[in-house]
């Protein structure tokens, strides 16, 4: 069973004119009702107190050409037709207040009469769902005087019933994605899923965004090309302004982010931009933001909600409008529980967060990330780079490096300070000749910092390859070891020794004095 169709337009205050000789005169609302193959059952007709009269003769010739079609006038005054806020606030109370029925009537919105404007605003309103309707565009004769009623299109917004037009947005989506991947065609699902999403936000938002995970984990990259890829999208006018928040102390911290005016401290002799008025219009990328003291924090609080702030010293406020774009690699939320971190300002720059894992954590991504700066490197030397055969292969099968020798486990961890060796190195030793001392070998009991793996299995096989006469107690040990370590507190991984605990075997091995 057919449903019926219901027309809402807006009558044509100049196309709709009648007069003698009206029916050799095309006129859209008259003639959408002449159509065989469009019945219109009913007709929602708006116009001006001005032109009643002509809505009510409108309204009659309608009734003698289809008898059938019910008009119903609706009286909207508008003092500037072509004012876009005050036609769109007008009709959207008009559409808001109208009973529509979308489960038993099907509905067209006729675009074609009314000022441009106001045929703009009912595009909107249908492109919105407000108006739960399709378009209906009617379309004149090659000669308007002969009483031709012409044509008409009925347009549906519904873009997913037009493949070829559904395709070339995920094409777009599809091009956007590896843009933000810097070209790179990476294998992790998981990563490329997170990479869609972040597509899908920049696009449409001007929101904060907040970047996490690793440090190494490209969020600095990332930023970047988001800022390029909404400047490549006439979505941003300004520039891009990165700042790392950790190099940031006292008053060099405020003037950074504020800026300041002259003699605002001791050494302003000029004022200063801070990058919250250099990023205006643009991007602003706040790298480390969990480095931030509780005053700035404060300060940026607010120029993230009311896009406005003091400069140091300065009593005028400044306004910037800048999106802004924050990346850490720490856990903001124990931070706010430690009270470090403002919970007002995370909670404000929290509404679009995303975890950036690191290679460590998708490690079929090496491979192409490999040949993308291989790529580069031949680019920006001009010769070609190149990693084949079984070196590419054992680079690829390798397990991750350590990252530091006594943070693998619990069980390598440095033991208590008393049972430092209180001698230093013997000379020739290899930490005696490195700057980067072996907790082993550090003076009066003390670790400066840990070493490297590659340092400690030196110092190991130093020790194997020229052992003395072992003491049977560790505080004899003797002192000209390099590594100077009884086995059983040596920090050193048995994994990371080369060969595996070589001072170990060989003082072992070793008899007592």
């Amino acid at each position: 069973m057919r449903r019926p169709t219901v027309v809402l337009g807006i009558l044509g205050s100049q196309m709709d004119i009648g007069g003698r000789n009206r029916w050799d005169r095309w006129r859209p609302t008259v003639d959408l009702c002449r159509h065989d193959d469009l019945i219109v059952d009913r007709l929602e007709l708006i116009h001006g107190n001005a032109h009643t009269e002509l809505a009510e003769a409108v309204t009659a010739d309608i009734a003698q050409v289809s008898p059938e079609t019910r008009v119903r006038l609706h009286t909207l005054d508008f003092a500037d037709p072509w004012a876009f806020e005050e036609v769109y606030a007008g009709l959207l109370d008009f559409v808001r207040a109208y009973p529509f029925r979308p489960d038993d009537e099907d509905y067209l919105v006729h675009i074609t009469t009314g000022t441009h404007v106001q045929q703009i605003c009912l595009f909107l309103l249908t492109e919105s769902r407000y108006l739960p309707g399709r378009l209906l565009q009617t379309i004149p004769p090659a000669r308007r005087d002969q009483g031709d009623p012409g044509g008409h299109a009925i347009i549906d917004l519904d873009l997913a019933r037009y493949a070829p037009i559904a395709e070339r947005f995920a094409e777009d989506a599809r091009a956007g994605e590896s843009f933000l991947k810097a070209g790179i065609a990476t294998r992790n699902a998981a990563f490329n899923e997170l990479i869609a999403q972040i597509e899908q936000v920049a696009g449409v938002t001007r929101a904060p965004i907040l970047l996490t995970g690793p440090t190494g984990a490209g969020k600095t990259r990332l930023a970047r090309k988001i800022f390029e890829l909404k400047q490549h999208r006439h979505q941003i006018r300004g520039t891009f302004v990165e700042l790392n928040c950790a190099t940031l102390r006292g008053d060099a911290a405020m003037s950074a982010l504020f800026g300041h005016v002259r003699g605002a401290f001791t050494g302003a002799v000029r004022d200063r931009a801070g990058v919250l008025k250099m990023a205006d219009g643009g991007l602003l990328f706040l790298d480390e933001i969990g480095e931030l003291g509780l005053d700035e924090q404060a300060m940026l609080l607010r120029a993230i909600e009311d896009r406005v702030f003091l400069p140091v010293g300065s009593d005028r406020e400044v306004r910037s409008e800048f999106q802004l774009v924050a990346g850490t690699n720490r856990d903001l939320r124990a931070d706010v529980v430690a009270g470090r971190f403002r919970e007002d300002l995370l909670a404000r720059i929290d509404l679009w967060s995303f975890r950036l894992p690191g290679l460590r954590e998708r490690r079929e991504d090496i491979e192409p990330n490999l040949d993308y700066e291989l790529e580069r490197w031949s680019q920006r030397h001009g010769r070609k780079a190149s990693f084949y055969g079984q070196a590419r292969t054992a680079f690829l099968s390798s397990p991750p490096p350590p990252t530091r020798c006594g943070r693998a486990t619990s069980a390598t961890s440095p033991p208590p300070s008393s049972a430092w060796p209180r001698s230093r190195p013997a000379a020739g030793s290899p930490c005696a000749r490195s700057r980067r001392r072996s907790p082993a070998c550090a003076p009066r009991g003390r670790a400066r910092r840990s070493t490297p793996a590659t340092t400690c299995s030196r110092a190991c096989s130093a020790a194997n390859a020229s052992p003395r006469s072992t003491p049977s107690t560790a505080s004899s040990w003797p002192r000209s070891y390099a590594c100077a370590r009884p086995p059983a507190t040596c920090p050193t991984p048995a994994a990371l020794c080369s060969p595996p605990r070589a001072c170990a075997s060989a003082r072992a091995t070793t008899p007592t004095a």
